[in-house]
């Protein structure tokens, strides 16, 4: 999962109630429908800062609740309000994230790109850009042997 942390951090996931928070405004189809149908309670999560000197692989975190409507869609007070999302027709989904753990470094994509395991992992592909992105068991094993954690 792809963030800005000047938007929402894996610091500021850690500060939240019960280190619980909902991942809510991804409004991209693609993105929604991987996690919609892709993330299950339990799955682990790649926590990665976007947007920032060196994007990185940061931590992790793990969905205590599956997808279910973004609210956020249908509140016109909200950045990610969208007209054309209701309660009874909801265009959007989100799902609750726990964090779960952060990396002693952040993984940069020039420090991903030497691991082998990942030559095929979607984040290294070029013009990838979403903030949902399916990560491999494999591909997250070789995250974790790679990374510190705190």
């Amino acid at each position: 999962m792809k963030t800005e942390p000047s938007v929402f951090s894996l610091q500021d996931l850690k500060a939240c109630p019960e280190q619980t928070a909902e991942w809510e405004g991804v409004r991209n189809y693609q993105a929604r429908n991987f996690m919609r149908d892709g993330m299950k309670k339990g799955d682990a999560v790649l926590f990665y800062h976007s947007a920032t000197k060196v994007p990185a692989i940061v931590g992790s975190a793990v969905v205590v609740r599956e997808a279910y409507p973004d609210h956020s869609s249908w509140d016109p007070e909200s950045k990610y309000f969208d007209a054309k999302s209701s309660p009874d027709n909801p265009r959007w989904v989100m799902v609750d994230l726990r964090y779960q753990q952060e990396f002693a470094e952040p993984l940069g994509l020039e420090e991903l790109r030497k691991i082998p395991q990942l030559k095929e992992m979607m984040l290294l592909r070029r013009g990838m850009r979403l903030s949902i992105q399916p990560v491999t068991k494999r591909e997250y094993e070789a995250v974790l042997r790679r990374a510190e954690v705190k």
